[in-house]
């Protein structure tokens, strides 16, 4: 966001100054003079010239950047003699939140009338204005992708066409360039797509949205047969898929042999074929776009035409502004005759044992963590003390926190007294008749009764009979929070300390001050919590097995 504002100031700043520049330039030329301004981050040239010479004129840049004005356009100005021509050209189009077009060159073209003023101008759709816009000259194209589908003809697939898959999902229209090489230049090719589902062609079904066929007299100087879909045609899309076979002698015959009587029908076939050679494919995206007076890239009213190529875009356009191209190249298409051409056990037996192991674990999993998902839910709940009296009607909530260490755990009985300035409890027990408590990192809520308000606590007292068996009679404590229900007022005693005759300093009865605020801010304290939740919480895996019962995400869910 603030770079982007940092941007638009810079925008702004840049603007200014360079009307400023042609103000100060302007009224020292007259017609058929220029002025140009070239250093290494932009280009601007400034010409005037008489209203009738802008007719049909191309106005060229650097790096054959150049906007082609039509014979037939509005220009919005009563001053019919003299007008002046501003040409701009950036190093790079950095602005707008595209990334399609960081590998562009920004232009733009403004009509300027005698007193500084932009002058409204605006072509017609059927005479538009052409640009060519190029690209970064550092630009390194990817090598094209070889498709091994000669290793096709030895499965018995009946193939009709040897299909690909592209995702073409993009926040801005883009047009999609093919390009093609043989390995035998000899042979022509029958080429259909469909967008977002697989194009069928025989006999009984024609289920495409394009076509062409490649025979060797389109072949270019470089061997490679070209084709493009422009960016009217993609929007709305997510995917496009295209399908590629070889013509037979005899189609070849009819359709690519007499060029000069061009058939002009589908070459229609119900029979499967086969490859005789193997082809390389490179596919990308390019698109047009210009700067709104927000800032951003659009492409409403934008055309990518046929001239464009991996140097250079152009686009048609009937209004005048900053432009800019896009240029993707799009990684190696999914070969899915291939792929299920491939797809047998004997020569995938890694990939598919890979599968079948990881499921049986995913499935292991999931049975495991409903049944440790139902365990917690036992676990939850908020248990009334047992030796509550029906009589009291001042209620407290403690939450007690026990240890992720080792035998933390208890089965010991636990006893308390909470103090305070003005009374304190009688000795009171935790229990719970329906689940174990104080397991290993379980948090556990209790609710207390007692006939009037504590007031400010001081201290509570806790001990254990040690009457646990083993290692389960001592007891890891964490901290207790103890909130007053009517006032919910919280307050924090932090143990981390062992209850043990066996670890620690041999003590199972100890009395925990209330905490303040340094205390609950100590290092110890926090460090412990934040690595307790971020063992148990933030690692996806490791929760499945270890996950607090308060957590409201289910093990099953994680693992999703």
């Amino acid at each position: 966001y603030y770079q982007k504002q940092l941007a638009n100031q810079s925008n702004t700043q840049v603007t200014a100054i360079i009307s400023l520049i042609t103000s100060s330039i302007n009224i020292h030329l007259n017609i058929g003079q220029n002025s140009i301004i070239n250093t290494s981050q932009t280009y601007m040239s400034l010409e005037t010239i008489s209203t009738q010479s802008l007719s049909n004129r191309i106005v060229k840049q650097i790096g054959n950047a150049q906007f082609h004005i039509p014979s037939d356009f509005n220009l919005n100005t009563n001053d019919n003699s003299s007008i002046s021509v501003r040409s701009k050209m950036d190093v790079l189009a950095s602005f707008g939140k595209s990334s399609n077009t960081n590998l562009s060159r920004s232009v733009s073209l403004s009509i300027i009338d005698q007193n500084g003023n932009d002058i409204s101008f605006e072509a017609h759709q059927n005479n538009p204005i052409q640009l060519i816009i190029p690209r970064d000259p550092n630009l390194i194209i990817p090598s094209m992708y070889l498709q091994n589908v000669t290793s096709i003809n030895s499965t018995n697939n009946n193939l009709l066409f040897n299909y690909h898959y592209i995702n073409i999902t993009s926040s801005l229209p883009i047009s999609v360039h093919f390009e093609i090489h043989s390995l035998n230049t000899n042979l022509s090719y029958l080429f259909i797509y469909k967008f977002d589902q697989t194009p069928l062609l025989n006999s009984s079904i024609n289920l495409i949205d394009g076509w062409t066929m490649f025979c060797p007299f389109n072949l270019t100087n470089d061997d490679i047969y070209r084709y493009f879909i422009d960016n009217q045609q993609t929007p709305g899309h997510q995917s496009l898929i295209f399908g590629i076979r070889e013509l037979n002698s005899t189609e070849m015959n009819n359709y690519c042999l007499n060029n000069s009587s061009i058939n002009t029908s589908l070459p229609i076939t119900d029979e499967p074929f086969n490859f005789t050679s193997n082809y390389e494919l490179r596919i990308y995206t390019s698109g047009c776009y210009y700067l709104d007076e927000n800032n951003d890239w659009k492409s409403d009213g934008l055309i990518v035409r046929s001239l464009t190529n991996h140097y250079e875009t152009e686009c048609l356009s009937t209004h005048l502004t900053s432009f800019a191209g896009g240029f993707i190249v799009l990684p190696a298409p999914i070969n899915w005759s291939y792929v299920f051409a491939n797809a047998g056990f004997l020569k995938n037996k890694t990939i598919y044992l890979t599968v079948i192991c990881m499921s049986i674990a995913y499935i292991i999993l999931m049975i495991f963590g409903r049944f440790k998902d139902k365990k917690d839910i036992e676990k939850l709940g908020v248990t009334p003390l047992a030796d509550n009296n029906k009589s009291d009607q001042y209620y407290y909530q403690i939450i007690v926190f026990t240890g992720q260490r080792a035998n933390s755990g208890t089965q010991s009985k636990v006893h308390f007294i909470l103090s305070s300035d003005n009374d304190e409890t009688r000795v009171r027990t935790f229990s719970d008749p329906h689940r174990k408590i104080f397991q290993r990192g379980g948090i556990d809520s209790f609710i207390m009764s007692v006939p009037k308000s504590l007031g400010l606590l001081n201290y509570i007292r806790i001990w254990h009979d040690n009457s646990g068996d083993g290692s389960s009679a001592s007891w890891f404590l964490k901290y207790i929070i103890v909130r007053d229900l009517q006032t919910m007022e919280k307050f924090y005693f932090i143990a981390q300390r062992w209850f043990s005759v066996e670890q620690g300093d041999g003590l199972i009865e100890r009395i925990l001050p209330i905490a303040g605020e340094m205390e609950k801010q100590n290092f110890s304290y926090v460090l412990s919590k934040k690595a307790y939740f971020s063992a148990s919480d933030g690692h996806l895996w490791f929760s499945i097995f270890s996950r607090p019962p308060s957590n409201k995400s289910f093990r099953n869910k994680t693992k999703n």
